[in-house]
């Protein structure tokens, strides 16, 4: 196994770390949503929730920029990581690859639509084929075009309390693999100073039975 750099190393877990944060403090609007709502008096979590969405969604045009060099740079660790990679590289960097790029996925097919759409108030709503009418569609909700339901307001936002439960949990799983490669080195690094150590022994035992 090479060594790995530890600034590229830092390159990715700094930006995946900065994320877990971001969706730390999301979680207390997030878990009311989807685990402890109580039934009759659901509303309230679901408008706090709505509108902490739409706040986000109309903040100042640097923080998303900000977002997005953190994405580059956490991009640019990997790049990296695997030029002229070995095989154990391969492993468990590639694997850390596939998980960060689901994660890039899942930001910018549900989250970032997602904001867009809280923002707008048009929950689910399809665009219409030219000539269609508009006239069996319900305010605040919309008709999936492959099964026939309606998406509504909860749904909608449970779903994008969803998309950050499993964003965190697809982070998580690039940290752990990092912390697999970084043992593993460290494993190989110790065998091998053991194998020079028992090596130099039997050497120094040759050469006294020679001296002698």
């Amino acid at each position: 196994m090479s060594k790995s750099s530890p600034f590229a190393t830092f390159l990715i877990i700094g930006p995946v770390c900065f994320f877990l944060g971001i969706l730390f403090s999301l979680f207390p609007y997030d878990y009311n949503v989807l685990w402890t709502t109580p039934p009759g008096d659901r509303d309230p979590y679901f408008q706090i929730l709505e509108n902490h969405l739409k706040f986000l969604h109309k903040s100042p045009p640097i923080i998303s920029r900000i977002l997005h060099i953190v994405i580059g740079t956490g991009l640019l660790g990997f790049v990296t990581k695997l030029y002229k990679p070995s095989e154990a590289n391969m492993l468990f960097d590639g694997a850390s690859l596939v998980l960060y790029m689901v994660g890039i996925t899942v930001y910018v097919a549900n989250i970032v639509k997602g904001l867009r759409v809280v923002s707008a108030g048009t929950y689910g709503q399809m665009e219409l084929v030219e000539g269609e009418s508009d006239a069996g569609t319900v305010p605040g909700l919309a008709n999936d075009p492959k099964s026939g339901e309606v998406i509504g307001r909860e749904d909608s936002l449970r779903v994008m309390a969803a998309s950050n439960t499993i964003l965190a949990l697809v982070l998580v799983g690039v940290l752990v693999l990092q912390a697999g490669q970084w043992y593993a080195q460290r494993k190989e690094e110790a065998e091998i100073a053991e194998m020079d150590r028992v090596a130099a022994e039997k050497k120094g035992q040759k050469g006294a039975k020679k001296s002698q």
